[in-house]
């Protein structure tokens, strides 16, 4: 175990994916501190989502050392996982399944909770109080094929969120939202950020929904960290001008 104050710590890490050659991502090293809110954005294919799945010990990395909470990635990514909170990007569920909205946040205290073990009066409790948190405690009886775009990211928000982590991630959280859902989720990640001061990695390609508590902008190009800086800085640079040039600060 590596004791120092970091949450996260990636030195000279290098991921390749499976039957592939080229690194995804290489020579990324990367200092998280408890509590901070990070922006993750780059064109696609510029290795964001890669960069978190070798965070969260989904993808292992071939080169390089990782630590997460001070325990090595490779070594202990089970464990890892069961402090991470991460929502996917796009995840999908059939309208027709016969999920209610609690009990597809109730799944997110399974590696709490234990296999073949049932939920307790304390698993509920964290249920009940991250629906609370996202605004959605009315919704925990209804269908979850019944949700519109918005509303189905705060249950998966919430779901995560029922995991009591100790860092949660999120790959595109605003994506194929409209603009009334997208302020809706950036002002629930301020307010998850304000009153649990958890540490907030998040992919997004959309300038346009950097959430104001995001202090700190990281930019990836060619599975490479080009920029690590202030909101401020990174979002006056020239560079990040460049990129986004003619999208309409999209990437």
């Amino acid at each position: 175990m590596k004791k120092n104050s970091n949450l996260i710590e990636l030195v000279n890490i290098e991921t390749v994916y499976e039957g592939e050659r080229l690194p995804v991502i290489y020579d990324v090293n990367l200092k998280v501190e408890p509590g901070e809110f990070i922006s993750i954005i780059g064109p696609n294919g510029a290795g964001k989502t890669t960069l978190l799945e070798t965070i969260n010990g989904l993808l292992t990395y071939s080169k390089g050392k990782g630590f997460v909470f001070g325990k090595e990635i490779k070594k202990h990514k089970s464990e890892i996982r069961k402090e991470i909170g991460y929502v996917i990007q796009n995840f999908e569920m059939d309208p027709l399944a016969p999920f209610l909205c609690k009990d597809i946040v109730m799944s997110g205290r399974t590696g709490k909770i234990g296999t073949f073990r049932f939920a307790r009066k304390k698993d509920w409790d964290k249920v009940w109080y991250s629906m609370g948190l996202v605004g959605m405690i009315d919704f925990a009886n209804r269908p979850i094929g019944k949700l519109s775009g918005g509303e189905f990211q705060k249950i998966l928000l919430s779901r995560a969120l029922a995991q009591n982590p100790k860092l949660l991630l999120l790959d595109e959280p605003f994506s194929n939202l409209d603009y009334a859902s997208r302020k809706q989720v950036e002002t629930l990640l301020n307010r998850i950020h304000e009153k649990n001061n958890i540490t907030i990695l998040i992919v997004s390609h959309d300038l346009n929904f950097v959430p104001s508590r995001c202090k700190r902008i990281i930019v990836l190009e060619h599975g490479k960290i080009i920029m690590d800086g202030s909101r401020e800085k990174i979002l006056k640079s020239e560079i990040i001008n460049s990129i986004f040039n003619g999208n309409g600060g999209k990437i």
